[in-house]
């Protein structure tokens, strides 16, 4: 188990709860079933160097398990054990190259799996787990490979039928009851997620002090990066959920802006949108800041109200409301706002209708956060928004976007951009926010970078 900087042990996922998601997930399947679930492979980079490389958020979700080139094989009711993984073998050679392997002796006994053998063996093992079963449930549809592989170990059984031997008849969507599970977040992936937030947030704060501070004062966007970074993984979270957004200027006009190459200009704001993995769970966190410490008045104007539109947005947040909610409180406070400050001519109703505000904030406030930055799990059932429910997290993050080019406003207004991100999870009284450890009070903002300057 990792540490973090202080060297407190950081939360991580227990074996017990690896084991009860398997029988959670084999309690809600057809009898008679076999789940069939592929794991990530190593990508080629360039030449012969890999992508680092991180394993498919299903697989480790059921798992734990980080290795690459691995089968997950569930059979509710096998009596030597219903979870099997296929990993790669231990190899003396290999490991002195490329690294340590658990191997099936150690995905055993580190893992709580239940039986395990070599990835080599796959051809020979599956159809006979395969054999005189009903129902198949796979990610049908996501990798043609895998779908391939699935019927040619299928269709071995199949040719076994004048043994006596009976293949499977029925194929599921093995992702729609899974999504479902991790949608919703246990006590250990809250606390997980809850110090992620804290690392992240504590990064945020390190790169707006580098930007002020007297001596190696950061003057430029990959410097606050570098900054980030390099907290997170001091703090025991080197990796990061996303490529992180590091907007000087115009560039926080460009949502996924993720060069961070230009140099920092006195008067401008940072938008950064960044967030590190810690046990592949994500956290998510955008702050907007002034380079010198200090908002301009048209500055402050657009900031306050995204926070204004946040703070509506976070009152939404509770079991029950229709997830589509907070958004709608964003738009109706942004719109009010725009036409306020003369950014938007008309009637606020008929705006927000006719989606008038678009050209200023063309996103949404939310999207589920987990394992995944943008987290599995359907928005909608049957036609309408799903209500909140306790275990749910999402991001809450308005924002408002000034292209420089748009010659619709006065110039003072454009190349302004900002957003205001913060991490909730839905709690039975309302919701808890993971992230809020980092401020977003303009005032608050300044008096911090006031302090670090000196």
């Amino acid at each position: 188990m990792p540490e973090s900087s202080a060297g407190v042990a950081l939360p991580s996922i227990s074996l017990d709860e690896f084991a009860q998601r398997r029988k959670r997930l084999m309690a809600q399947l057809e009898p008679d079933a076999v789940v069939v679930l592929p794991g990530a492979t190593e990508q080629r980079r360039n030449s012969d160097v890999d992508f680092p490389f991180r394993q498919h958020s299903d697989l480790l979700y059921l798992t734990g398990f980080t290795e690459p080139d691995a089968w997950l094989v569930l059979v509710p009711g096998r009596e030597a054990g219903e979870s099997i993984l296929f990993c790669r073998p231990r190899d003396r050679d290999l490991e002195i190259w490329n690294g340590y392997r658990l191997g099936p002796e150690g995905v055993v006994s580190q893992l709580g799996i239940d039986d395990a053998h070599p990835i080599d063996d796959l051809d020979e093992v599956l159809p006979a787990l395969l054999a005189d079963k009903t129902h198949v449930y796979s990610p049908l549809g996501q990798d043609e490979t895998v779908d391939a592989h699935l019927m040619h170990w299928v269709n071995q059984v199949r040719g076994q039928a004048r043994k006596g031997v009976q293949a499977p008849t029925h194929f599921h969507d093995l992702l729609a009851p899974l999504h479902e599970l991790r949608l919703i977040k246990s006590e250990q992936e809250v606390a997980v997620m809850r110090a992620a937030g804290e690392i992240s947030a504590a990064a945020h704060q390190r790169a707006w002090a580098a930007a002020v501070r007297p001596s190696q004062r950061a003057t430029t966007e990959y410097q606050l990066e570098a900054e980030i970074r390099h907290a997170c993984a001091w703090a025991g979270a080197p990796e990061f959920a996303y490529p992180s957004i590091v907007g000087s200027g115009a560039n926080a006009c460009v949502l996924h802006y993720t060069e961070n190459t230009d140099v920092l200009q006195d008067g401008d704001l940072v938008l950064i949108d960044a967030g590190c993995e810690l046990h592949g769970y994500a956290s998510d966190i955008t702050r907007t800041f002034p380079v010198n410490g200090r908002f301009n008045a048209e500055q402050r104007a657009l900031y306050d109200l995204v926070l204004n539109a946040q703070k509506a947005a976070l009152a939404e947040v509770k079991p029950g409301v229709p997830m589509r909610q907070p958004h709608e409180a964003v738009v109706r406070v942004l719109v009010t706002g725009l036409v306020e400050l003369g950014l938007l001519e008309g009637d606020v109703d008929q705006l927000i209708e006719k989606e008038g505000y678009r050209d200023f904030f063309m996103h949404g406030t939310s999207h589920w956060l987990g394992l995944d930055v943008h987290d599995v799990g359907t928005y909608k059932i049957d036609g309408a928004w799903r209500p909140l429910r306790p275990g749910m997290c999402l991001t809450i993050e308005p924002g408002l976007y000034v292209a420089p080019d748009n010659e619709q406003v006065e110039a003072r207004w454009r190349g302004i951009g900002v957003r205001i991100e913060d991490d909730v999870v839905v709690t039975a009284e309302g919701h808890e926010n993971l992230t809020a450890s980092v401020p977003t009070d303009p005032e608050a903002i300044e008096q911090l970078m006031a302090d670090w300057r000196g």
